[in-house]
């Protein structure tokens, strides 16, 4: 990696900078664009306040046409109202034929309604309620004047129900003549079950006709069964109807009834669509026909308009979009600097290999923590690689200089060549075997290419023959070397691979073990113990047993024996069988390592 300067069409800051500058540029002509449109849009639909602004004309025109069969009455109305305004009223019938028209004014034949005035329609966006159908129109459900006083004895019953239980009723009368009762300061679900709601359910002799007409009308509309059909209460709630054919009586019934067409019962939704259209056909004779209403400037029309940008305001619109893009450009430089800062310090620390000294919290401070991260586990392997160099060349130094000499005794004369001095370089060179076997072996576990075949393996059989190969070593260090077996375990492993476990350990505790002591493999199911009464390892150096090249003798004397490798290959051998080892010790107290392998 070179250190010098990355070109500036390469540099990240150019490119930051590059795509913050075109969005800028893009947001403010996107903006500058949107303004003069809309201020455009704006004045040319000044021909007339919106609907919106004025929901007075549209509300004055559906309580008209609900209470009208007809608009010949309306012109006056219209009249009265744009002169209070000051803007143009005109209602015009769906294929743009004028009703009536408060005054002159250009033709409206391709502009655009402010609503559609129609009472069994309602433009929920403008009145803001659910009902689609205005309560004004009451066509033949509205109740004559002299039928009504029982339904105000009622409601007076009600309020006086109401008020003997501590709250109070407001009757109002509705459009169609029939009194309501309003709750007031109480529960008023709790109340309305407390006190009777007759009110609800009576119904005048004007109502009959018309609601019985409804409720046919929404029968067939459902679909139902023919023995059974809709009722429908003044208040155009809906129930269920079995009819007796034999005496054509009708009683009311709870549950619902299912459709023929599909066998499931009809929905709420479907019967209030039906009831909704049904009541459209009773009451459209007693309203006015639905007609477009729009409401404009008297000189202006509906799509005209004589607003253009002058010289004037074309320049205002322009500086203010260069003075803001300037602005923009400035704080995109700026900010781009400050971001791109700590990506520059981690790169010149990447560079130098040393620690990036970025601490924010940012996704730039994680990249350099991490970057850290890896710097500090860098160093720590090179350090370890540097250690275990100096182990190896240690490790072969010696027998290699013992060889040599050896050698070199003979070359001279100074040493016969006989079967000693052949016993001494075999030893020799079965130890540097060793050595070279044991960093194989590590090797192959850093590399992941260690692989253990587990097959059904007898323990007794392996721990027996681990045993009696050491049994001449142990005999030599005056150790007691014995088992203790419980019953035939078997276990799933490499055979080969266990007996240099075991084997490894076997070793290590007669090399630390004084003679007279004594050294006992045991297995108990899948678990393998080997316990020495050697001289144990402080408790600060356990975590280090299984480190490569450790020992607790720290002079490196040859005296124990052993290249340091050994344990730690028994913990790779335990890892690749899917196992675990665990020590325990204590100074004086001997050792016991502890191997688990699965079941």
């Amino acid at each position: 990696m070179t250190g010098g300067r990355v070109p500036v069409r390469h540099s990240l800051v150019t490119r930051l900078l590059a795509t913050s500058v075109l969005i800028a540029v893009a947001a403010i002509v996107a903006t500058a664009w949107l303004a003069a449109s809309t201020a455009t849009r704006a004045l040319r639909q000044e021909q007339g306040r919106s609907l919106t602004e004025d929901k007075g004309v549209y509300d004055m025109l559906v309580a008209y046409a609900a209470t009208h069969a007809d608009w010949s009455g309306v012109p006056a109305l219209i009249q009265q109202r744009a002169v209070k305004l000051g803007r143009r009223i005109t209602i015009t019938t769906p294929e743009r034929m004028v009703i009536a028209d408060s005054g002159p004014g250009p033709s409206l034949a391709t502009a655009s309604p402010s609503a559609t005035v129609d009472p069994l329609n309602l433009d929920l966006a403008l009145t803001g309620g659910t009902e689609r159908i205005d309560a004004r129109a009451t066509g033949p459900f509205r109740i004559p004047a002299d039928q009504r006083d029982s339904l105000r004895k009622i409601a007076a019953d009600q309020v006086s129900c109401l008020r003997k239980n501590g709250a109070d009723g407001k009757i109002t009368e509705q459009a169609t003549g029939r009194p309501a009762v309003t709750v007031i300061g109480a529960d008023s679900a709790k109340l309305e079950a407390v006190c009777d709601r007759e009110l609800q359910y009576e119904i005048t002799k004007a109502e009959v006709k018309p609601l019985r007409s409804l409720g046919l009308m929404t029968s067939d509309c459902v679909g139902l069964p023919a023995n059974y059909r809709i009722g429908v209460w003044p208040d155009f709630s809906t129930y269920f109807l079995k009819v007796d054919s034999a005496n054509g009586t009708a009683a009311q019934i709870r549950q619902s009834v299912p459709l023929p067409d599909t066998g499931t019962p009809a929905s709420a939704t479907r019967i209030r669509g039906c009831l909704e259209k049904s009541r459209r056909t009773i009451l459209a004779p007693y309203v006015a026909p639905a007609a477009l209403l729009f409401v404009t400037d008297p000189a202006a029309g509906a799509d005209q308009t004589r607003f253009t940008l002058s010289r004037a305001n074309t320049i205002r619109i322009v500086t203010t979009t260069g003075a803001v893009l300037l602005v923009t450009i400035l704080v995109t430089v700026l900010v781009g600097r400050r971001l791109v800062r700590p990506l520059r310090a981690l790169t010149e620390a990447a560079d130098r290999h040393d620690l990036a000294p970025v601490s924010t919290q940012d996704e730039i401070g994680r990249l350099a923590r991490a970057l850290n991260d890896s710097t500090e586990r860098r160093d720590r392997a090179e350090a370890q690689r540097r250690a275990m160099v100096s182990d190896v060349a240690h490790e072969l130094r010696t027998p290699l200089t013992n060889i040599r000499s050896w050698l070199e005794a003979a070359q001279d004369d100074l040493a016969p060549t006989d079967a000693q001095l052949l016993g001494l370089l075999h030893e020799e060179a079965i130890l540097l075997q060793h050595v070279i076997d044991d960093l194989s072996d590590l090797a192959a576990a850093d590399a992941g290419t260690l692989r253990v075949h587990p097959e059904p393996t007898n323990l007794r059989d392996v721990l027996t023959q681990v045993v009696d190969s050491h049994r001449a070593p142990a005999h030599e260090a005056g150790v007691d070397l014995t088992t203790a077996i419980d019953g035939d375990p078997v276990v799933p492993a490499d055979a080969v691979r266990l007996r240099q476990m075991v084997g490894n350990l076997v070793a290590n505790g007669l090399r630390y073990t004084p003679r007279g002591g004594s050294v006992t493999v045991g297995a108990h199911g899948s678990t393998i113990t080997v316990r020495d009464t050697g001289i144990g390892i402080a408790p600060e150096n356990l975590p280090k047993v299984f480190d490569r090249f450790w020992r607790a003798d720290e002079s490196r004397s040859r005296s124990t024996g052993g290249s340091g490798l050994g344990l730690a290959i028994v913990r790779k051998l335990t890892e690749a069988h899917g196992g675990t080892i665990e020590v325990a010790s204590a100074p004086g107290d001997g050792t016991t390592f502890t191997i688990r392998l699965p079941f």
